[in-house]
């Protein structure tokens, strides 16, 4: 069996980067990016080490006053987040194996199951990035897969962390986090030295196609930013700066 589930993986991962060798081009998947696109678009995001919670309230008041898709918060706020958005339908998104990717995997497939239980609606785990580098496929399935079962059919998208991934490691995570049952895949933390680019959001959706859907996090800070990445195939943003993006998108397009 588990020579099996390899070799499913190593062919999987090889056909994709065939395919992106031969036929990849780097353009817009979209055009015409509409402030309420990306207002449906943002995880507004707070995951800093010392946020308090009255920041987490203050953040899912914005995520209100701004009709935001989600709001993105550290495990132990999911409960505060919950509770602040009870009577609306913006998401409670929370992370998993946050922010190296380095758990076991049984700790973030407990993990999952407590966020479940406290409220969450998402879940951004983050892959175990070194066995990725060290082409330990079945182990990075595995890792997901654990996440995805313990979450009970919540949303699952997988953190890559693309700023320490070669273009093989990139296509490589993409197709394993698809065959693991994930969801999504999102480019990054925001805890790396770099965050998200219109180049790694196209690769990921490029690879994944219609079938999963694509965060694009990390550095995106400006209203701009938000319409290139989504024109270039993100379908989410994770943002701390969600309030101030939908201010500039309003005074852009006049409210």
């Amino acid at each position: 069996m588990v020579c099996e589930v390899v070799s499913m993986l190593e062919y999987e991962i090889e056909k994709a980067i065939v395919r992106y060798r031969e036929s990849y081009e780097f353009r817009p998947f979209r055009e015409g990016v509409s402030l309420e696109d990306v207002r449906r678009a943002i995880e507004h995001t707070n995951l800093k080490p010392f946020a308090t919670p009255d920041d987490i309230i203050k953040l899912c008041q914005e995520a209100k006053d701004n009709r935001l898709y989600g709001v993105c918060v550290n495990p132990c706020y999911v409960s505060i987040a919950k509770r602040e958005l009870s009577e609306t339908d913006v998401r409670v998104v929370t992370v998993v194996g946050f922010p190296l990717g380095a758990n076991e995997s049984r700790t973030k497939a407990q993990e999952a199951t407590f966020a479940v239980e406290s409220g969450a609606d998402e879940i951004d785990m983050v892959l175990n990035i070194g066995m990725l580098k060290a082409r330990e496929w079945e182990f990075v399935y595995e890792d997901i897969r654990s996440v995805v079962e313990a979450a009970r059919g919540k949303t699952v998208k997988v953190i890559l962390e693309t700023c320490y991934l070669d273009l093989e490691e990139k296509i490589a995570a993409c197709v394993i986090s698809k065959l693991a049952g994930a969801h999504y895949v999102k480019t990054s933390t925001g805890f790396g030295p770099k965050g998200a680019t219109p180049e790694d959001v196209h690769l990921l959706k490029w690879i994944v196609g219609e079938e999963m859907k694509v965060k694009a996090a990390g550095g995106i800070r400006t209203y701009e930013d938000a319409v290139k990445m989504m024109m270039y195939g993100a379908d989410k943003i994770g943002t701390s700066s969600g309030h101030r993006i939908v201010m500039e998108g309003e005074e852009k397009h006049g409210g």
